[in-house]
C-alpha cells in the first residue's frame, strides 16, 4: 500500500503526534488541538480525493455525523471537506470497542448487557431524531467510555431529505449485523437500526452474531432463524422481536427501552463493567504520562479499532477496485 513520504506535522489546527492506522480510505492520526485536546484525525488518500463521487460521499459522512447530537454519539470536532486532502476530526474515546471488550474479557452479564442496550437505544433516539439512519451499527462501532458507550462511523448513513448516493440494489453494511432489507437492497428506515441493535445485544451476551458469519450469513439474515441459545430467557422475546424479518414487526425504540430496563429494581448496575473500567484507566494514565513527558504516543488498541472503522467508512467496492487497478492499494 502506498504511504505518504512523511506524516504531516499538522492537519488544520491539530498537531499530529502519531499515526493510528492506514487503510483503503487514507490515514488516521492522533492529533492535539492548541489547547491539548486529543482527537482522531482522518485524512483522505489523494487518489480518492481526486474522485468527485468519493468527495461527495465523504462530505455526506461529515454532514450526517454533524447533525447528530446526544450523550452517546462520538461528535465531529472539526472537518474540511474542501481541502486538497479532505479531513475529519472526531472526539477521542479512551475505551475499547464492544468487539474488543467481548473478545478480550468474554460476554457481558445480563444486567450489563441491558444497561448497554438502554444506552444504545438513547443513542439511536438521538440519531433518528436528527433524521439519520446509521445503517452500520455493529460491535466495532460501539466504543465503551466511562460514562456510557459512543456510537461511531456515519460513513454509510442515510439522511432524510438528502438524495442518495447509493445505487438501487447496492448492498452496503456489515453482513453479520445487517437487516434483511439492507441485504436485499431495499429501502431502509429506523427499524433497520433496531435489527442491528438486536444483533449487537446477541453479540454482547454470547460473543457471536445472531446469524453467524461467512458465506451463509446473507441467506441466514434474510431467511434463517437467529441463534439465541446463549441469550438469557428473560431477554429472548424482546431480542427476537428486534430481529424480526419484517421491519414493521420490530419494536419501536421507546418500547425497546422499556423492555430493557423493566427488570431493574433499585439503582441501575454500575457502568462500565469492571474490566472495561480498568482498561480505560490504564489507557488514560499511559496517554497522560506520555503527554506530560513529551514522549511519542503509544497508541491504545481502542484507537486502532476506531481508526479502522473511520478508514473503512464510505468506500464502495467499485472505488476500491479502481484504486487497486491504479496500484494504490
Amino acid at each position: 500500500m502506498r504511504t505518504p513520504v512523511s506524516d504531516p506535522m499538522k492537519v488544520g489546527p491539530y498537531r499530529i503526534v502519531g499515526r493510528l492506522g492506514s487503510g483503503g480510505m487514507g490515514w488516521v492520526y492522533l492529533g492535539r488541538s492548541p489547547a491539548g485536546r486529543e482527537v482522531a484525525v482522518k485524512v483522505v488518500r489523494p487518489e480518492l480525493a481526486a474522485e468527485p463521487e468519493f468527495r461527495e460521499r465523504f462530505a455526506r459522512e461529515v454532514a450526517a455525523a454533524r447533525v447528530v447530537s446526544g450523550a452517546y454519539t462520538a461528535a465531529v470536532v472539526d472537518a474540511d471537506t474542501d481541502a486538497e486532502l479532505p479531513w475529519l476530526a472526531t472526539m477521542y474515546v479512551p475505551g475499547p470497542s464492544l468487539a474488543e471488550a467481548v473478545r478480550t474479557d468474554g460476554p457481558l452479564p445480563e444486567e450489563q448487557a441491558r444497561r448497554l442496550g438502554a444506552f444504545l437505544v438513547e443513542a439511536l433516539q438521538a440519531v433518528h431524531a436528527a433524521g439519520v439512519v446509521h445503517r452500520d451499527l455493529k460491535p466495532a462501532n460501539v466504543l465503551l467510555a466511562s460514562d456510557g458507550p459512543r456510537v461511531i462511523d456515519f460513513g454509510i448513513s442515510r439522511v432524510d431529505g438528502a438524495p442518495g448516493l447509493t445505487r438501487a440494489g447496492l448492498v452496503v453494511g456489515t453482513p453479520s449485523f445487517m437487516s434483511p432489507e439492507q441485504m436485499k437492497g431495499a429501502p431502509v428506515g429506523p427499524p433497520t437500526d433496531v435489527f442491528s441493535l438486536g444483533g449487537v445485544l446477541v453479540y454482547a451476551l454470547s460473543g457471536r452474531p445472531p446469524h453467524g458469519a461467512g458465506d451463509s450469513v446473507r441467506y441466514q439474515v434474510v431467511s434463517g432463524p437467529p441463534r439465541l441459545d446463549a441469550v438469557p430467557q428473560s431477554l429472548r422475546p424482546l431480542i427476537s422481536r428486534c430481529l424480526a424479518k419484517r421491519p414493521e414487526d420490530r419494536p419501536g425504540l421507546g418500547e425497546l427501552l422499556t423492555g430493557l430496563i423493566e427488570e431493574e429494581s433499585g439503582p441501575p448496575p454500575s457502568w462500565p463493567p469492571p474490566k472495561v473500567r480498568r482498561t480505560i484507566e490504564i489507557r488514560v494514565g499511559e496517554l497522560a504520562a506520555r503527554r506530560d513527558s513529551g514522549a511519542s504516543v503509544s497508541v491504545p488498541s481502542c484507537l486502532l479499532l476506531h481508526a479502522q472503522a473511520l478508514l473503512d467508512a464510505g468506500l464502495t467496492d467499485e472505488m476500491v477496485a479502481r484504486a487497486v487497478g491504479r496500484g494504490t492499494l
